[in-house]
């Protein structure tokens, strides 16, 4: 019996163990995968920004007030999620035929240490439609970091270089500046669509 009980006892921390570690991997997929939007109408979210444009020229969220706009949260050097997600963007804006101008389209790095002005500037025209791109400084962008309860993370590289883990969701938000819905990157294409619609008609 004496001999059963340490195996017994093991078996139980590598039980607890486990479980625990397949939260914590749950917890950060969700971090990454998208920012919970605001949940009450109490919550801020969004509002007052200052960033930099790709001619260097300071850019205040005033400059957006007027028009709905869909804003995403990414680097120019990401691999993936990024590239993938303003594709879709520029597809979903030829789908909405006319509607497709009543919008804009705001890309932000969030990587101040690679990305001038003049290299999101480049980056957003390879998409073929109009895409404002900012960047701006450390505290710039933490600013408007916290402003949009994003995720941002840096990961070392072994060549002493860094990746960075964001938030894939894609905010879109009102005349006035509020929000109006999310489109997650795994989401299906006609319900982002439609949330468009819904952003443009309102």
């Amino acid at each position: 019996m004496s001999d059963w009980l340490p195996r017994i006892r093991r078996a139980l921390w590598l039980v607890i163990w486990a479980a625990m570690a397949l939260a914590g991997g749950v917890l950060l997929f969700r971090q990454y995968d998208a920012a919970p939007p605001p949940a009450a109408s109490d919550i801020p979210f969004g509002g007052h920004f200052t960033l930099i444009d790709r001619h260097g020229q300071p850019f205040t969220d005033a400059k957006l007030k007027g028009r709905p706009f869909a804003i995403f949260f990414g680097y120019t050097r990401c691999p993936d999620v990024c590239p993938t997600s303003l594709n879709r963007m520029a597809q979903l804006r030829t789908q909405l035929g006319a509607d497709g101008n009543k919008f804009d389209i705001v890309f932000v790095s969030v990587d101040p240490d690679h990305d001038s002005p003049q290299t999101v500037g480049a980056y957003v025209d390879l998409f073929g439609t109009p895409i404002i791109g900012l960047t701006g400084s450390t505290a710039q962008i933490a600013e408007i970091t916290k402003a949009y309860h994003l995720y941002v993370a840096k990961v070392p590289q072994a060549d002493g270089d860094f990746t960075i883990d964001h938030t894939a969701a894609i905010f879109l938000m009102g005349r006035n500046g509020e929000f109006v819905a999310m489109i997650d990157h795994q989401e299906d294409q006609n319900m982002a669509l439609a949330k468009l619609r819904q952003l443009v008609g309102a």
